[in-house]
């Protein structure tokens, strides 16, 4: 089998790596050629060196010492980069909370202002009303009016009160109207406010989740450099620390077959998420009801395509929504007092009893802006919709993610794995729906496009 060719560093390398190592992990394995001249990447024992390796003991020694370095700085390699995402993924966590809570500010103070204009209208509109009933009563002088229709002192008496009252009446409502409209202006003018103070928040969580990604990246890329490499270091040290031979023919041989096998699992739970959605579906299309995918708490599948008690991952009807993870709500929207530090918090979404490893599909389709690290949600998906509507995806299994920013999703898409990252006690899927900056209860939002959780 051919090779590239490779540049094979001093064995005395080894020690200057695991030196620098501490320092700094860019430049981590040394050089290799490849495609573009003088380009830089990680240096790995070819099976020829391993095999030659075997045949004098030192060689071998100093071998089995080079792979385990190699191993362990690939560790290393991971590990430093998933601590910076964290690190940054938590910072991103808080200035979009500062964003959150300035949005969810604005947006109850327009609430507010709205509602003060409308009792502000209403209370106009009374005293309109009561001016109409004067001026039937009598005209542009209702005084006179009243003190010619009376037949004796007692009419002219109650006559007087009644207008008196009608008088205070409308005077009270004008008031309160006038109230009102002053306070509608006042809120109006805070929410303008709110609102500046809003866009420096949210360009400033921006710029975090920006930061925030490309130290995510970075773990992907560590991630797959050391699964890329991880399985073969480690034939390579088996058959240079036990007695059987092992060879490259023999070793890609079985890497085909297991990959072969991962791929026949994942075409066959694919094909399961298909047949579930399309089950669903045609139930809903066949009950004329706007068929919600179920919420009842029976039994069911618990494959990669089931559902935990709580309905099918992927149904939904028609209306371009779907349910994105399966599992009935164990931890509801809103306050409640934290499971790991027994504080009262805001709970930004919806959790689901979803097992370990299964699907989270996007809810709707849209653009993918944020895969990483968010705070005490661990690792975090974000979907934007369109007219300011997002949906959020937390608590991922390392590993976990099947889409990357900016990647186009339809509704129903696999974007990723359950698990239980960040403050988690469990696997679980964790849903968040966004509108315009500020988090919503995700079983009200769903319900009105017919998914029901």
């Amino acid at each position: 089998m051919s090779r590239p060719t490779r540049l094979r560093a001093p064995r005395v390398s080894v020690r200057l790596r695991l030196a620098v190592t501490g320092l700094a992990l860019a430049g981590l394995l040394g050089t290799v050629v490849v495609d573009a001249p003088g380009a830089q990447a990680a240096t790995y024992p070819t099976w020829d060196e391993v095999e030659s390796a075997r045949g004098k003991e030192s060689d071998k020694q100093g071998q089995i010492t080079e792979i385990k370095s190699i191993l362990s700085e690939l560790d290393a390699k991971v590990e430093a980069a998933q601590a910076k995402a964290k690190k940054l993924g938590q910072v991103f966590y808080n200035a979009q909370r500062k964003a959150q809570d300035a949005a969810e500010k604005e947006q109850k103070l327009r609430a507010d202002a709205k509602d003060h204009a409308d009792v502000a209208d209403q209370s106009a509109a009374q005293a309109g009303q009561f001016a109409a009933q004067m001026s039937r009563s009598g005209g542009a002088d209702v005084t006179t009016s009243v003190l010619t229709q009376g037949d004796d002192a007692g009419d002219l008496l109650y006559n007087l009160g009644a207008l008196s009252k009608l008088s205070e009446q409308a005077e009270r409502v004008q008031a309160a109207a006038s109230a009102d409209a002053a306070v509608a202006r006042s809120l109006e003018a805070q929410a303008d406010r709110a609102a500046e103070a809003l866009g420096d928040l949210a360009a400033e969580a921006e710029d975090r989740m920006q930061e925030a990604q490309t130290a995510s990246d970075a773990v992907q890329n560590a991630y797959d450099e050391q699964e890329s490499n991880k399985a073969r270091l480690d034939a390579q040290l088996a058959t240079l620390t036990s007695g059987r031979v092992r060879t490259e023919a023999e070793f890609a041989k079985g890497e085909r077959v297991r990959k072969a096998a991962e791929e026949k699992a994942a075409r066959e739970a694919a094909a399961r998420a298909e047949a579930a959605a399309a089950a669903a579906a045609a139930a809903a299309a066949d009950s004329g009801d706007g068929g919600s995918s179920g919420g009842g708490s029976g039994g069911g599948s618990t494959g990669s395509s089931g559902s935990v008690g709580g309905g099918s991952v992927g149904s939904g009807s028609g209306t371009g929504w779907v349910r994105p993870a399966s599992g009935y709500v164990i931890s509801p929207y809103g306050y409640r007092v934290h499971p790991i530090t027994g504080v009262v918090t805001m709970h930004e979404g919806t959790d689901l009893a979803s097992g370990c490893s299964t699907p989270i599909v996007a809810a709707s389709a849209g653009t993918v802006d944020y895969v990483g690290w968010y705070g005490g949600y661990g690792n975090y998906v974000r979907i934007s919709h369109g007219g300011g509507v997002q949906t959020a995806y937390g608590h991922i299994v390392d590993g976990g993610f099947r889409v990357s920013p900016g990647q186009q999703v339809s509704a129903g898409q696999l974007i990723a794995l359950v698990g239980s990252t960040g403050a988690s006690t469990g696997c679980h899927s964790h849903i968040e729906v966004h509108i315009n900056g500020a988090t919503t209860d995700p079983v009200p939002f769903m319900s009105a496009r017919g998914v029901a959780f």
